[in-house]
């Protein structure tokens, strides 16, 4: 089979990769992270005119990709530059949700850059159950809590699961909604969260179920996957740069034996990763797309604590400073084990779905 990508996907990425290793350095990255937004609106800005957010969605959506590929393609490049804006929650996973609910209008403020969105869905006690959900509706009115929303803080709209009577069903809350109270912190990996508290908050049916959100969910999870492998790069990269340049006893350490073996595994794990994400995007529209997803993303998992852990390693204590490019990148790999279920989550939602 032919992996290699089309012409318009290969463009995507080599304009994203220019303009990211242009624009959006360790010295850029602190700043932003500092701010009160967890993000920069010039750099979002700028991700909506190169086309960014566009690749994540269909033509009949307003875009011009929102295939498997097209989101794995976006969300390497960004994970490879420890992107911090919020691409996946605001632009996929809201953007997405709101395409199926037949929102144009606004689908199109999300392509353009103007829109800001969040996805309120897990709560304090759900772990990774998607089904698990507490919040309740009655009469248009919510009532409940939402743990660790992404972007809750720089929302325009947040897009909130309640169950109505026996389902679970959707809804667009505004941001300055009677009864919504949003606590925000900032993230390990990066950006910022919020704890959400509905009290007989007012909200719009969207028309969607817990399916709709389902199919969001798989899309989101093959971007996850992208944007470790992405930053898995970064840090094996990295990692033989530094072996390479730090001597020991007149050469470079890397080329002492146990380095370079250590060094070498890493780079076939890589490889390993890499086949992953390609079977997690290609299967994104299949009927078994639960199952090959829920490989991916626990093969991922275990491959990202490896090369974050030996990327630390073999640098030394250097790795550990805040100057450094490392220090970023490897916690964003550990944490995106923990988003849209960790390897354990994954692994027994595999065996439980291949004996189905």
């Amino acid at each position: 089979m032919n992996f290699n990508l089309t012409e318009e996907r290969q463009m995507l990425q080599d304009t994203l990769r220019r303009y990211l290793r242009e624009q959006y350095g360790t010295e850029r990255r602190s700043k932003i992270l500092e701010s009160e937004t967890g993000f920069s609106a010039d750099i979002w800005t700028e991700l909506a005119e190169l086309g960014v957010l566009g690749a994540l969605f269909t033509e009949d959506q307003g875009g011009f990709g929102g295939a498997g590929f097209d989101i794995s393609v976006v969300f390497e490049e960004l994970g490879r530059a420890g992107v911090v804006e919020p691409v996946l929650d605001s632009a996929l996973l809201g953007g997405r949700l709101l395409a199926a609910a037949g929102k144009s209008d606004l689908v199109e403020q999300v392509i353009g850059g103007a829109l800001h969105l969040a996805v309120a869905h897990g709560e304090p006690d759900s772990r990774y159950d998607l089904d698990h959900v507490n919040t309740t509706a009655s009469d248009g009115k919510l009532t409940g809590r939402k743990a660790v929303v992404m972007n809750a803080e720089a929302a325009d709209h947040l897009i909130v699961s309640a169950k109505n009577g026996d389902s679970i069903a959707l809804y667009l809350v505004d941001k300055g909604a009677t009864g919504l109270d949003i606590q925000g912190y900032p993230l390990l990996a990066g950006g910022r969260a919020a704890e959400v508290t509905l009290d007989n908050t007012p909200g719009e049916p969207l028309g969607l179920t817990l399916a709709d959100y389902e199919a969001a969910n798989r899309l989101a999870l093959i971007a996850q996957c992208a944007e470790a492998l992405g930053a898995m790069e970064t840090a094996t990269a990295l990692t033989k740069d530094y072996l390479m340049t730090r001597q020991q006893f007149g050469r470079p350490i890397g080329t002492f034996q146990a380095l370079a073996h250590r060094m070498s595994d890493l780079l076939i794990e890589l490889e390993q990763a890499r086949s992953a994400v390609i079977n997690a995007a290609g299967y994104a529209d299949d009927k078994d797309a639960d199952l090959h997803l829920s490989a991916s993303k626990n093969l991922i998992g275990r491959i990202g604590r490896l090369v974050a852990e030996e990327a630390i390693q073999m640098h030394g204590g250097i790795a550990m400073t805040q100057e450094y490019e490392l220090a970023h990148i490897a916690k964003r790999i550990v944490m995106a084990d923990h988003r849209f279920g960790d390897t354990d989550y994954h692994l027994e939602r595999f065996i439980a779905l291949s004996a189905a």
